[in-house]
């Protein structure tokens, strides 16, 4: 009974198990009958804007700068003993934090 838990006979035995909840879904789902409503864009119940916008990658950077000085910073400090040195540590890290929150 072992030998089912094994990742290439599992998933041998669930691509025919997913095929047949597959072909049973299309066949609850009932016959498809396409119309323009149903392939128009759907904007939450507004128009569609009509412009594309691209704000630039400089919010992505900060946010993701943010949280890699976080979480790397965190890190150092969880593998740290509780010293002084750790405390100024601490202290740099919330003025970069902030320093990256004002921008």
């Amino acid at each position: 009974m072992e030998i089912l838990l094994s990742p290439p006979i599992a998933f041998l035995l669930y691509i025919p198990l997913v095929l047949i909840i597959l072909w049973i879904g299309k066949q609850l789902a009932g016959p498809e009958t396409p119309n323009e409503v149903k392939s128009s864009v759907y904007g939450s119940g507004e128009e569609a804007p009509t412009y594309l916008a691209a704000p630039g990658y400089r919010p992505f950077f900060l946010i993701a700068l943010f949280f890699a000085v976080l979480h790397l910073g965190m890190l150092i400090l969880g593998t740290s003993p509780l010293n002084l040195a750790s405390g100024i540590f601490l202290v740099g890290l919330a003025l970069s934090l902030v320093a990256l929150i004002l921008g």
